[in-house]
């Protein structure tokens, strides 16, 4: 499980993070890329072995939440136990969105392509930097807001492609894609907040509870069963909790102490890439030369929003100040 540095996990308040990507931000975000790059790949295979959308994300959930749990109640009880009320509420209301975001978006594979489906659920950059100004009231970095516009339009050129080519049951799996980078952008920003007062571990121990209770709940109503799968589509479902889910999410979940929602978010805009290579390599799915030109322009996106996060976290210290004072943060309401 990623996690490594910072406080330690579960002992105490967590550090306080710097706002730009520095070097161990940026290693566990490109752990992150990589091990979510292969999520709907194996959601895709899953679902091929017969097991239901709303059963993957039930047990996807379910997995990691059993092997986050031992972790709280040994290293972290003290902290976990100790949560304020509030913060607790925050912590829960993050994994029920979680489990929207896995519901929507699972679904939305059954519908359209990998490439549709990921590059549309990538689109919460978006929603992110909106809510971080006009909710949060976060001043973002120029080359942030650029590269955010920037990575966002890549990715609607990659989508662009394929519009119309399933009709209806297309636009479907469009509209679920989007409801699923909606919920998990909310996702994302509470984990912002709660990341800088909250250690690792009682984080995404509650959050990840807290989804697994939300999408059992979601399952029985939509009397998706949890077993009786085969042995291979097991196997898949574990793969997607133990890689995705618990390397992927808790990277994410650890940068989000040291770096922007809005970063972080732009930054897993390089899933639709992965995932495209990967289907391409697994599944056959041949992208256009659109989706090849819209990865590009999602990575300059990328590139141009990490420029603006290390920018803005230098100007944060003014020149000559050598002493102990403390650096100027960006200005922010907390939730």
């Amino acid at each position: 499980m990623s996690g490594a540095g910072g406080g330690a996990p579960g002992t105490g308040a967590p550090e306080t993070g710097g706002g730009g990507p520095g070097a161990r931000p940026g290693m566990a975000l490109v752990l992150g890329i990589v091990a979510v790059s292969s999520a709907a790949i194996l959601i895709t295979l899953a679902r091929r072995e017969g097991v239901p959308a709303l059963s993957i994300a039930a047990l996807r959930m379910i997995v990691a939440a059993c092997a986050v749990l031992p972790f709280a109640l040994t290293r972290g009880r003290a902290e976990l136990f100790a949560l304020p009320l509030r913060d607790l509420g925050l912590a829960a209301l993050s994994g029920v969105l979680l489990a929207l975001h896995f519901a929507f978006w699972i679904s939305s594979l059954d519908h359209t392509s990998v490439m549709s489906s990921v590059v549309l659920v990538s689109t919460n950059p978006v929603f992110v930097g909106l809510a971080s100004m006009f909710l949060l009231r976060e001043r973002l970095a120029r080359l942030t807001i650029a590269g955010m516009g920037l990575a966002a339009l890549g990715a609607a050129v990659i989508g662009l492609s394929d519009i119309g080519a399933g009709g209806g049951t297309q636009l479907c799996g469009d509209i679920l894609a989007l409801l699923g980078a909606v919920s998990v952008s909310g996702y994302l920003l509470i984990g912002r907040r709660l990341r800088q007062r909250v250690s690792l571990v009682p984080y995404v121990a509650v959050v990840y509870t807290t989804a697994a209770v939300v999408l059992l709940a979601i399952a029985a109503v939509a009397r998706a069963p949890l077993g009786g799968f085969t042995a291979r589509g097991l196997l898949l479902v574990a793969a997607l909790a133990l890689g995705p889910q618990l390397v992927g999410h808790t990277a994410f979940n650890w940068a989000l102490q040291h770096v922007s929602a809005v970063f972080v978010t732009v930054t897993v805009l390089a899933e639709p890439v992965g995932a495209t290579v990967l289907a391409l390599a697994l599944l056959g799915q041949v992208p256009p030369w659109t989706s090849l030109a819209g990865g590009a322009v999602v990575l300059a996106g990328i590139w141009l929003a990490s420029r603006g996060e290390s920018r803005e976290a230098a100007g944060s210290v003014p020149r000559g100040n050598t002493g102990g004072t403390t650096p100027a943060k960006k200005k922010s309401r907390g939730l």
